[in-house]
């Protein structure tokens, strides 16, 4: 079976959309609402993934991608109960600047490298 690799971040960082990049190359993916959640392993309970991609975005960028009635109280928030997630990712991309495509082509060089060839 391949490896289950789940998608972890902040709102508007790009997980939904890493995911619709990334169909067609034969991977196992699960995007976690970790960030709605108070329980700081949420990510783990859901999947217990093989690997942990952390997307990641400023208070600036996700305003801009997806405009919201929050404040930056609340993303800082979001950013606080994101901390497990963050701390254990095995990939980690701050996704401001890059375009959809320039997002899958770092996640799949970081899979290529990472996970061992069938």
């Amino acid at each position: 079976m391949k490896p289950l690799i789940s998608i972890v971040g902040p709102c508007a960082a790009g997980k939904s959309t890493l995911i619709r990049q990334l169909e067609g190359h034969d991977l196992r993916l699960k995007h976690i609402a970790q960030e709605h959640s108070y329980v700081p392993d949420m990510w783990q309970r859901l999947t217990n993934p093989d690997v942990l991609i952390f997307l990641d975005v400023s208070f600036e960028e996700s305003n801009r991608r997806r405009p919201m009635p929050w404040k930056k109280e609340d993303y800082l928030e979001q950013q606080h109960r994101l901390r497990h997630a963050r701390e254990h990712a095995d990939f980690y991309l701050l996704t401001d600047g890059l375009t959809p495509e320039e997002v899958a082509q770092q996640v799949l060089a970081f899979l290529k490298a990472y996970l061992p060839s069938d």
